[in-house]
């Protein structure tokens, strides 16, 4: 959420973030509606005034005894009263729908972000690794994961519907790992590993920014205020609602995991092939809350994103960083990067981890805030980037280390966690 000064003072910056960003709404008709509350605001505040004034004229009507001029003073009480209590709740009203609005008005990005519509106008800034050369006929993650008795998908549609899947044998304890492995080289550099809660409150979806918008990717407890988590990231950004840190305590650095859920509504056909694009999964997420400094901000930033390099780096996947677009960055981001590994079987990389940062963006809706050092109220600056994302890290991992006869290299890394075992063969 941006400043509601800020939107007054700018509205023209505002509107062009709208526009860069792909988004409609009407900065016009916000700052038409804010004036009609500011207008309506005023109004009660008079009455009220007038209202309180009346009140010790009538005290002194009563001390005078004079019974005529208090009983008059008393009749124009009353008015006011009903001036006030018809126009509350329309005043009301009217907050509310500002509220509403103030929620989908986009952050301002950061002038080093490319211009663009979609992830077609990312802007590639680097690339790690070589791409592997096979003189074998090579396979997808699919075919190998059923070829290795990895995964069961049709049995997991039978219990759960489609885009499930179930792991399976070596496929298992992989996933298993990767996510002991990603925690552990986190907690190593300083981030408090997290588990959180898998569904949150409506208050946790907003205060990340995927509510109002996202509404229809996320699953709904039935009779409840919860709803089932897709990252780590909403938990996080709920712990501290409504909170003034110490400035002392800053920088907040996480690493969370928990079990992740996404309806992938609006994606019929697309990338059905295998468990790139499911309903459940799990994620270790870096979440980072500093102080309201961009400079500090960007520091974190490109900390972020070197730390996932370094954990795919480790498992020895070819990969290149984008920098996002502002048409495919989404409305908090003020800037963002794409961590994209290579797919032999497509021929083309895909994000397996995605950076960004947002100011004060996600912190104004928590309302989550700071002390700084000469005691003013601030709201903190927050992060976050993927550590791990499976079963989607599982589709580059396999495919690029798969081998001749058909049995997958397990990265050194890894082993230690696949109790030293450095190939995935077929039973």
């Amino acid at each position: 959420m941006l400043d509601l000064a800020f939107i007054r003072s700018n509205p023209e910056v505002v509107k062009e973030a709208a526009r860069v960003k792909n988004n409609p709404i009407d900065i016009d008709a916000l700052l038409a509606l804010d004036q009609r509350v500011l207008a309506l605001q005023k109004e009660v505040e008079e009455t009220r005034t007038e209202q309180n004034q009346l009140s010790k004229k009538i005290q002194q009507a009563a001390k005078e005894k004079n019974v005529e001029l208090r009983n008059e003073l008393i009749a124009r009480g009353k008015q006011f009263s009903e001036q006030i209590k018809e126009k509350e709740p329309i005043l009301n009203s009217l907050l509310e729908e500002r509220y509403n609005m103030l929620l989908l008005v986009p952050n301002i990005p950061d002038p080093s972000a490319p211009i663009g519509k979609d992830e077609n106008d990312n802007v590639p800034i680097r690339y790690w690794g070589e791409q592997p050369r096979f003189d074998f006929e090579m396979r997808d993650h699919y075919d190998l994961m059923q070829r290795l008795d990895m995964v069961d998908i049709e049995r997991a549609v039978k219990v759960a519907g489609s885009r499930s899947y179930m792991l399976k044998g070596d496929a298992a304890r992989l996933e298993l790992a990767l996510i002991h492995f990603a925690l552990n080289r986190m907690a190593d550099k300083g981030f408090t590993p997290l588990i959180v809660p898998a569904m949150a409150r409506d208050f946790c979806f907003i205060g990340n920014g995927q509510f109002p918008k996202g509404r229809d990717q996320v699953y709904h407890l039935e009779d409840e205020d919860t709803y089932l988590v897709g990252t780590a990231e909403v938990s996080i950004t709920g712990m501290y609602k409504d909170e003034i840190l110490k400035l002392e305590e800053l920088p907040l650095k996480f690493v969370g995991y928990c079990p992740c859920f996404r309806k992938e509504a609006g994606t019929y056909g697309k990338d059905t092939r295998g468990v790139f694009r499911v309903h459940q999964f799990t994620k270790v997420e870096q979440y980072i809350i500093c102080q309201a400094s961009h400079e500090e901000s960007i520091r974190w930033f490109e900390h972020l994103i070197q730390n996932a390099e370094e954990l795919v780096q480790a498992l020895e996947l070819p990969y290149r960083v984008v920098n996002v677009c502002t048409g495919d960055m989404g409305d908090g981001k003020v800037g963002m990067y794409d961590l994209e590994c290579w797919v032999p079987s497509e021929n083309r990389y895909r994000e397996t981890h995605s950076c960004s940062y947002l100011h004060d963006w996600q912190a104004r809706r928590a309302n989550l805030r700071y002390r700084d050092e000469e005691g003013k109220v601030r709201f903190v600056y927050t992060l976050n980037n993927t550590a791990i994302a499976m079963p989607r890290i599982l589709i580059p991992l396999l495919e690029n280390h798969q081998q001749a006869d058909g049995s997958v290299r397990i990265p050194e890394a890894l082993r230690p966690y696949m109790g030293g075992q450095e190939y995935i063969r077929p039973r």
